[in-house]
């Protein structure tokens, strides 16, 4: 069981997620208000990029030089599979896996069981 830790502004979509890794055995906190105090213990970060992608990676970046990220914390990303540029930002910024919504909405708990099965080793960036 993986902790995980999402940054979803649409709720909606965010208990969607949510109730998913839930059932696939992880623990699953949604983010509000002070982001940095949530993610310090988690195994896995879900950062919604499909509005603000800009300022989310920014505060990704941010809670990583403050020490809020701890290292071996996995990034998994998703976008609008329009938003190109979106995905490219994210590899550049680090994270371990950016994929579009589409497939977060369909693959979500599989994606985070194989970013906890591969911690420790290269990143996977599909």
């Amino acid at each position: 069981m993986a902790r995980v830790v999402s940054l979803f502004p649409d709720l909606l979509f965010g208990s969607k997620v949510q109730g998913m890794l839930t059932a696939a055995g992880h623990g699953v906190q949604l983010a509000a208000g002070d982001a940095a105090g949530q993610v310090t213990e988690c195994d896995v970060l879900v950062v919604d990029l499909t509005e603000d992608d800009v300022a989310r990676i920014e505060t990704v970046q941010a809670l990583r030089e403050v020490g809020a990220v701890r290292a071996g914390t996995r990034l998994l990303a998703f976008y609008l599979h329009t938003e190109v540029d979106v995905r490219k930002r994210a590899l550049a910024a680090n994270f371990d896996l950016v994929v579009p919504r589409s497939r977060m909405a369909r693959e979500g708990a599989a994606l985070v069981d194989g970013l906890v099965a591969s911690a420790g080793t290269s990143s996977s960036r599909a």
